[in-house]
């Protein structure tokens, strides 16, 4: 049974920063494409980052410069680092995984509240 859990939204004021992580269970993601997806109420859920077999990466135009995605493959983590966080920036962030990055669709969290200031 594959689970990804999610931890570290919250609050935070414009220009702060939050650290997301994501920690999968009975799955084994190393050659995969793991990835960051956030949606706010009313609007689709829009791709913020991903990465494809641990070190290829994408970010959308948005958070470029501002966020970086990681993952720690002994962990089974996921992160995403957030800094000069932006009230557009609120949103629902899910973690997801697929065997490649395009239409990811296969495994997601349970989403965590992100809310910018």
């Amino acid at each position: 049974h594959v689970q990804l859990v999610e931890s570290g939204g919250g609050s935070v004021q414009a220009g702060g920063s939050l650290r997301l992580s994501c920690t999968a269970s009975g799955y084994t993601y190393s050659r995969d494409c793991m990835g960051w997806f956030r949606q706010v109420s009313g609007k689709e859920r829009e791709l913020v980052a991903n990465i494809y077999t641990g070190h290829v990466t994408y970010y959308t135009d948005s958070v470029k410069g501002r966020f970086t995605i990681s993952q720690d493959n002994a962990k089974a983590t996921l992160d995403l680092q957030m800094h000069s966080l932006k009230p557009d920036d609120t949103a629902i962030y899910y973690c997801a995984a697929d065997f490649f990055c395009i239409n990811m669709d296969r495994y997601w969290s349970q989403g965590t509240q992100v809310t910018v200031s």
